[in-house]
């Protein structure tokens, strides 16, 4: 962990007084953890979706998937 500083409005501060019962740290840490997963996620559905668009890594894919079911066992 780091400890830095920033400047927060007044109402922004106050809010997040009411909200963290105490400790401002975890709950600003939660709020910053949060939104970086959603921000993860979008950047993630981005990429399958421009995978699905492309045409040789579907093509690869495909290949892939004809040997799946081969009956070789990875485990063995």
């Amino acid at each position: 962990m780091q400890k830095v500083t920033i400047t927060l409005e007044d109402e922004i501060l106050q809010f997040i007084d009411q909200q963290a019962k105490g400790n401002r740290s975890a709950y600003i840490n939660a709020l910053l953890a949060e939104h970086r997963r959603c921000v993860l996620d979008v950047q993630m559905i981005a990429a399958l979706k421009e995978d699905a668009q492309d045409p040789e890594y579907q093509a690869e894919i495909a290949v892939w998937d004809s040997v799946v079911g081969d009956g070789v066992n990875a485990e063995e």
